[in-house]
């Protein structure tokens, strides 16, 4: 196996860069804060700001107290629930996939960082290995790209939600801000995309090809093969280079 390293240094930026998307991914993921609220009844939202995400609402209140969240009420978006809205429900199988598809990704380009870095490969699993890892990570930020932009639209549009009583949150907001998920989101599916597109930009160089040298005793049985005459070491002739390299000197003190 040639020597790669110095080939695959911009690869290695782009696993670390795709790791860190990754992660940013399952961050937005987790957060509530993908819609902010501003709201004029402070009856229940206390605060006068609720957070709308993919999987529940939530706002502080000293009305509504849960012995879960203390002093913040939240509530469940479920993808079979009939209020949720198709941004939404669009965006909890979307934003799953993509976590998936990064997972993957990332553990191909891993599997092709090693065979470089180790050499234990040849050629064609590490140019696979980049391909396929660049694929699904340009697959996974897409997948998340989606979901992100149509929540976006929706609070640049002011777009309603007609929650259930139990939620206790106005169908419509006095003004709607983008939530840090969103913005997150956004910033890892870039990352995730553009460390796809340096593992697909990679080319193995040419010119590096594996170099198989016979050994000694290969090159020593062939050369006898053709001459049909036996060599020992005390009948190598003493003007051979190469017979020299490969049987080593003699040490007169120890034959004498």
């Amino acid at each position: 196996m040639p020597y790669l390293v110095h080939t695959a240094h911009a690869q290695f930026v782009g696993f670390l860069v795709g790791a860190i998307g990754w992660i940013l991914t399952m961050v937005a993921i987790g957060l509530v804060q993908w819609r902010i609220w501003v709201v004029s009844d402070l009856t229940f939202i206390n605060s006068g700001q609720a957070w709308v995400g993919i999987w529940r609402t939530c706002f502080y209140t000293h009305v509504l107290v849960t012995s879960e969240y203390e002093v913040m009420y939240c509530q469940k978006i479920r993808l079979s629930d009939t209020f949720t809205p198709s941004e939404i429900a669009a965006a909890q199988p979307m934003m799953l996939l993509a976590l998936i598809l990064g997972l993957f990704g990332n553990s191909s380009v891993i599997y092709g960082l090693r065979n470089i870095y180790f050499g234990l490969d040849k050629q064609k699993p590490i140019i696979l290995a980049f391909s396929i890892g660049g694929g699904l990570l340009i697959l996974a930020g897409v997948s998340s790209f989606i979901p992100l932009f149509w929540n976006l639209n929706s609070v640049a549009t002011n777009q309603t939600i007609n929650f259930p009583d139990n939620f206790y949150m106005p169908p419509a907001p006095v003004e709607q801000y983008v939530g840090p998920g969103i913005a997150i989101g956004i910033f890892a599916s870039i990352l995730v995309v553009v460390s796809g597109v340096v593992f697909l930009s990679y080319k193995f160089p040419e010119g590096l090809r594996t170099k198989v040298e016979p050994s000694c005793l290969e090159e020593g049985h062939s050369g006898l093969g053709e001459t049909g005459m036996t060599l020992s070491l005390r009948s190598t002739p003493t003007g051979s280079q190469d017979i020299k390299s490969c049987y080593g000197m003699d040490n007169p003190a120890f034959q004498s």
